[in-house]
């Protein structure tokens, strides 16, 4: 069995999401593609796909030994780029996450810059609120807001931001503005249940943290809806610095409670710190880190 040619299809059938859609994309009959699997499984001892009638799916065991695939083919590919002389240019595909909002604001115009200059580089940007892991999801870089738990991942610090608490001015002149973080509970409040409790809200850091309760009068799961309803003065919000900039900057909100903020939360780069670093990869992180670290992620 040709190891590298079954992992080279194995990637096609995963990547196509079914065995007769790789088998059409390699040019190969469905009964080789199929045959070339199910050897690699029995080679391994394991299976790696579950299928049915309508699906193909990805074991658990089959997730990990697929990323080593991509992982093992890229660097063999890397290796015969350089020996033939091929190592012109970074080339090829990079997935990058982050958030939604600071995807949008910071992280697109960035990648716009990224791929002017690297015409033989594709990304595949994915902007979701949830934690997308890298190595099940295949991803080759993801921006994380606030701590980062141990792990065998490189992360590098590009920026801070902080949480602020807001609100409209018209709602400030109706209600008064709060002076203290316990002033809140004569407030209303318009919690973003991804980010924040609905009942409380913690201000300080470390010894000084303070649990404040607070009555959300309207509970939302999105930041904009959050913001759009504080800039028609339903009531107070607490969300991160970057996503009101633009309200802020308009005077559509204005910060209250600045000195009562929590330490403001690392925005980091997190890769999988493969050896040797893949060269699009490399260009990626060498082009964008110092751009987001020009942006100040937390002027407002």
């Amino acid at each position: 069995m040709d190891r590298l040619e079954s992992m080279t299809i194995l990637l096609a059938v995963v990547d196509a999401g079914s065995l007769s859609a790789a088998a059409r994309h390699l040019g190969m009959p469905l009964a080789t593609v199929s045959r070339k699997v199910a050897a690699l499984e029995t080679h391994l001892g394991t299976r790696l796909l579950h299928r049915t009638t309508r699906q193909l799916a990805l074991t658990e065991a089959g997730g990990s030994y697929v990323a080593a695939c991509r992982r093992i083919l890229e660097e063999i590919a890397e290796a015969e780029r350089t020996a033939t002389g091929e190592y012109v240019a970074p080339k090829g595909e990079l997935t990058v996450t982050a958030s939604v909002v600071f995807g949008r604001l910071h992280i697109v115009p960035v990648v716009a810059e990224f791929l002017a200059q690297y015409p033989e580089i594709e990304i595949k940007l994915v902007l979701t609120d949830r934690v997308v892991h890298l190595m099940d999801e295949q991803v080759d870089v993801a921006v994380r807001i606030g701590d980062l738990p141990d792990s065998s991942f490189i992360a590098t610090r590009v920026g801070t931001v902080r949480r602020v608490v807001c609100a409209s001015p018209g709602y400030l002149a109706a209600h008064g503005v709060p002076l203290a973080p316990g002033d809140l509970a004569a407030h209303d409040c318009i919690s973003f249940e991804v980010l924040e409790s609905r009942r409380a809200w913690v201000f300080g850091t470390g010894k000084s943290a303070q649990s404040v309760p607070v009555h959300a009068r309207l509970a939302v799961n999105t930041v904009d809806a959050a913001i759009a309803a504080a800039t028609l003065g339903v009531g107070v919000i607490r969300v991160l610095s970057y996503q009101v900039m633009d309200a802020l900057r308009s005077d559509a909100l204005r910060i209250v409670l600045a000195p009562f903020e929590a330490a403001p939360l690392s925005v980091s780069l997190l890769h999988k710190g493969q050896a040797p670093l893949p060269l699009k990869l490399r260009a990626f992180l060498d082009f964008v880190t110092p751009r987001l670290r020009a942006r100040q992620l937390d002027a407002i």
